[in-house]
């Protein structure tokens, strides 16, 4: 497992340094998103790699990577929208966000060693196409639960699921990065 964990912070340094210069170059515009736009822009994505993966032709020069590393920073904004709230305007320094960015990695790549751990790292032999349809379906089940005003009978809530998506999206990099 210990290969999985720097093969994860790998993955994750990546879409860090992509979200910090999103951030030079826009600022913390994010933080007046509210959860389900947040939520449809990681369906978006998905769904892109989906077809992407099922289409024999591409007409925009983009690969899964970018939208996977896409999905990764999304969730992270939402996990931060999730604990502060949405605010009306632009409300971080870099410094901050990535501070927070950061915290929420930590918890989430925390959750990942566990059910790893639990798993016996059965991702590794699973397809980018079968991470991609459990990112979607986590997707789903978030919307349900947004449309549910955030109430769930016997369900994890909405944040399981971002941190879900976070780690179902490096698997897929990682398997990505070995091809």
């Amino acid at each position: 497992m210990q290969d999985t964990s720097k093969q994860y912070d790998a993955v994750i340094e990546t879409c860090k340094k992509l979200f910090k210069k999103k951030m030079s170059d826009y600022g913390s515009a994010w933080r007046i998103l509210r959860m389900p736009s947040l939520t449809d822009q990681i369906f978006i994505k998905a769904q892109r790699i989906r077809g992407l993966q099922e289409n024999d032709i591409r007409k925009v020069d983009e690969d899964e990577i970018s939208e996977f590393i896409g999905i990764i920073n999304y969730c992270v904004m939402a996990l931060i929208q999730l604990n502060k709230g949405i605010a009306e305007q632009p409300d971080l320094s870099l410094e901050e966000a990535v501070s927070l960015y950061e915290d929420q990695i930590k918890v989430t790549k925390a959750l990942m060693q566990d059910k790893n751990h639990d798993y016996g790292e059965a991702w590794r032999d699973m397809r980018v196409s079968s991470l991609t349809d459990l990112i979607l379906q986590k997707i789903l089940r978030v919307k349900q639960i947004e449309n549910n005003q955030g109430k769930t009978l016997v369900s994890e809530g909405i944040d399981a699921n971002y941190q879900d998506m976070i780690n179902y999206a490096v698997f897929a990099l990682i398997h990505l990065n070995k091809e």
